[in-house]
């Protein structure tokens, strides 16, 4: 089963990406409470806006770092993780 790269990913409802001055990077804030992220988590949660799709998101990324071997597998990857962990919603 391939991953279907028009779906739209959101950030569920009570999950908010920023950038957090103390933790020197980005983080997930959540009612229980935060998750920090990798800069290449943070890299594509900054693109997760409701708006693009996965392949969109893929094509921004291809775009900044050109010739990166399996990006868009990397950011399925993300993807398939943030369900999983119910950060997003893909729609």
């Amino acid at each position: 089963m391939s991953f279907d790269r028009s779906k739209t990913p959101r950030w569920r409802p009570g999950y908010r990406f920023q950038y957090e001055p103390a933790q020197k990077g980005h983080v997930l804030l959540y009612p229980e409470g935060m998750i920090k992220l990798n800069e290449s988590a943070a890299l594509i949660g900054g693109l997760i806006d409701g708006q693009r799709d996965v392949a969109a998101i893929i094509a921004e990324l291809d775009t900044r770092f050109p010739g990166v071997p399996e990006l868009g597998d990397d950011i399925e990857q993300f993807m398939e993780v943030a369900r999983a962990q119910h950060w997003i919603e893909l729609g």
